[in-house]
């Protein structure tokens, strides 16, 4: 079978072939395109929601044909198409939910509707089989969540972040150090440099016996030390902010997982999301599973990132349960079931 996949939940035009034979946990990546709109952004500080729609617009038709023809394939080829659908940004999702829905229209095809959380969980299908059931964990600049699967396609959210994702955070805290946007890729590398204990920080992990983060406390607490040291005239070493940031929230993470997987008795753990691209988050994840003897996969840096692979890879097992979309179809700025399964 082959999907064409679009995603355009945030400031990414994503188009991607994937080839997949049907009942098998195999995938085939023709072509992945990806237009980033990272420079127009830049300048903002972050993303511009009424920017951000106008530029998919602009880029999506183009990227569409280029991701056709490197697969070497034709429309007439395709077997069934997919497309975020939710959470995101509304006027984002609005230009690839319309687009693939006219493709699909226009070329008597099938189409489904992607929840953009499943689509980061699904970059991890690629590389190989997982086993069910499992936990996920997905960090990205709008979202963090941990998931129970029973399934590929039976989720239940059971952990979330009450205020700011993790990637929210760092580019706040980044920014407020005067690093470039986007700041998570920086603060990586400056963290590599730093003292991790130079600062006690609060922790982001809910201490009430959930799954819960909450990391605006956090951010406040760093943005307001930096203004203390201004007004004082000291100096901070912007490397030990790093280290120490990311060092909590490593500790977090590791923390809540460690509790979910202890109550749910699973022994596979997903990770996924743009802050995966985090070397030091990667590391703490790797360390945790290893001593607790879990099957850890977290996708390439190529697949951390929005892209049109992960919800192809998604599309596959929602199709394969007989589920559709039709005409319908519509884009929705966050899940409707947030809190329950789907």
């Amino acid at each position: 079978m082959l999907y064409l996949a679009f995603e355009s939940s945030c400031d990414e035009t994503a188009v991607a072939v994937v080839s997949s034979p049907e009942g098998k946990d195999e995938f085939t990546v023709l072509s992945n395109e990806i237009a980033s709109q990272v420079d127009v952004h830049a300048k903002y500080g972050g993303v511009v929601p009424e920017i951000a729609s106008r530029a998919h617009i602009e880029a999506i038709s183009a990227l569409t044909y280029k991701a056709l023809s490197d697969a070497g394939v034709t429309a007439a080829d395709i077997d069934r198409v997919a497309v975020t659908t939710e959470p995101g940004l509304i006027g984002a999702l609005l230009v690839g939910v319309n687009f693939a829905k006219s493709f699909a229209y226009s070329n008597n095809k099938p189409i489904l509707g992607v929840n953009h959380i499943k689509g980061h969980v699904a970059a991890n299908y690629v590389s190989g089989p997982v086993k069910t059931p499992f936990i996920a964990f997905v960090a990205s600049g709008g979202h963090t969540s941990i998931i129970k699967a029973s399934s590929h396609t039976d989720f239940e959210t059971v952990g979330r972040t009450l205020d700011d994702a993790v990637g929210e955070a760092f580019d706040k805290i980044g920014r407020r150090m005067g690093l470039n946007y986007p700041c998570g890729a920086a603060m990586d590398r400056l963290a590599s440099e730093g003292d991790p204990e130079a600062f006690k920080l609060p922790a982001v992990h809910m201490k009430d016996g959930s799954f819960n983060f909450s990391l605006s406390g956090l951010k406040t607490h760093v943005i307001n030390m930096l203004n203390t040291a201004e007004m004082k005239g000291e100096s901070v070493d912007i490397r030990d902010v790093c280290a120490s940031v990311t060092a909590v929230i490593c500790d977090s993470v590791v923390r809540q997982l460690n509790e979910c997987v202890k109550r749910y008795k699973v022994d596979t753990l997903l990770a996924a999301g743009g802050v995966l691209a985090n070397s030091h988050l990667r590391a703490a994840l790797t360390e945790f599973c290893r001593k607790k003897g879990l099957d850890l996969r977290i996708p390439p840096i190529s697949l951390c990132g929005d892209n049109g692979v992960m919800i192809a890879a998604a599309a596959k097992y929602e199709y394969e349960k007989g589920r559709y979309s039709d005409m319908s179809l519509d884009g929705r700025p966050s899940s409707k079931d947030d809190w329950k399964s789907y």
